[in-house]
């Protein structure tokens, strides 16, 4: 079926929702981990082809706009990513055998964000050759959100049209991640002396991190959040320059794992950690940033009114590279995300397609 031709519609909504879920079991057949998603790539291409839309691509990211797009008008974004974790160890089930079992498609990816993805590619389907739309509609399939590649959707965000807020697909069991934590990590350096450690010679870099340790175990941050909580750091690596029992280390190193709430700048934790630490503090990226859409942004509001609730989630997401309003929200439930024989409800698929489009719908009548 061509949306150039065929609307879809609410009476033939089934056929968007069964075309979704073989996409997701295409998907989930390919191996696609983070940096290798070509091949999905080429896929989603081939998708968006077969039903007359043409598509754009940098390198690995997959982009498509609505057919009646009007660049006088605001833009909004359905985002998600097709790269997968590599599977871990305990899988019993093939990780690329994506197979029905008990209303569950099964499979590496099916649940982060596999799921996800599929049903904004319906939404993105449904609304595609609407006209007079009060907005435009940008849909990315993005590459390397996994790893926070910066060939993912950092690389994608320049080549879009000027984006006014979006959607972006993680499971949440379809409520709303109206904030998310940003993530801050930290090399912690301290230098002292080598010597000899049965002469009382050297000065121990160990020892002299020692009180760093101590601050970070029990410094607390004076903001804290009503939905994300407060600032957590975790001392999580520390390590010598030698490895023999007889030497007095000369430099110790700390990584130390902070989420930051969306109170704080990753600046500002960085200039208070400098203040009241001894050793050098070297921030490794200051790029994945806490963020937060107001409660009285029309997503969130048209979401409130079809009975969803709002939350601020404790994980990160391509969210947290985009410098416009985002709403956070799809099918799936995050605590299955990167386990063992990974699946994801169809019914969760099903309903998030109805969701996505009745928000949608609420939204453009809205304005």
């Amino acid at each position: 079926m061509s949306p150039n031709n065929n609307l879809y519609n609410s009476n033939n909504i089934n056929i968007l929702q069964k075309e979704a879920i073989d996409l997701l079991k295409t998907l989930i057949a390919i191996p696609s981990f983070s940096k290798e998603e070509d091949k999905t790539a080429l896929v989603l291409t081939q998708f968006f082809a077969d039903r007359g839309i043409p598509t754009n691509r940098v390198k690995n990211n997959i982009w498509v706009t609505n057919l009646h797009f009007d660049s006088n008008k605001p833009s909004l974004l359905l985002n998600s990513h097709h790269d997968t974790v590599q599977p871990n160890k305990g899988y019993s089930l093939e990780p690329f055998n994506a197979f029905e079992q008990d209303g569950k498609v099964y499979g590496l990816g099916s649940n982060d964000a596999g799921g996800c993805l599929v049903s904004l590619i319906a939404t993105f389907l449904y609304f595609y050759a609407q006209t007079n739309l009060p907005y435009n509609i940008v849909l990315v399939a993005s590459a390397e959100e996994e790893i926070s590649g910066q060939d993912g959707i950092e690389l994608v965000l320049p080549q879009l049209p000027t984006i006014d807020c979006g959607i972006v697909g993680e499971p949440t069991q379809m409520e709303m991640a109206i904030a998310e934590r940003g993530l801050l990590v930290l090399d912690i350096v301290a230098t002292g002396k080598p010597g000899h450690a049965a002469r009382e010679e050297g000065e121990s870099a160990l020892y002299k991190i020692l009180p760093d340790v101590e601050w970070f175990k029990s410094f607390q941050f004076d903001k804290v959040s009503p939905l994300l909580g407060k600032v957590k750091m975790s001392v999580t690596v520390i390590e010598t320059d030698n490895k023999q029992h007889n030497v007095v280390p000369s430099t110790c190193r700390l990584i130390v794992d902070v989420r930051v709430n969306e109170l704080y700048t990753l600046e500002e934790i960085v200039t208070t950690v400098q203040q009241h630490v001894k050793s050098t503090v070297t921030p490794r990226s200051v790029r994945l940033r806490s963020t937060n859409i107001s409660v009285d942004h029309p997503l969130v509001k048209c979401g409130s009114a079809l009975g969803k609730n709002y939350f601020g989630s404790a994980t990160s997401s391509d969210k947290a590279l985009m410098p416009f309003p985002t709403l956070k929200m799809g099918p799936g439930d995050s605590a299955r995300s990167h386990t063992a024989d990974e699946c994801i409800y169809i019914n969760e698929i099903e309903e998030g397609i109805v969701t996505y489009i009745q928000l949608l719908e609420k939204m453009f009548n809205h304005e």
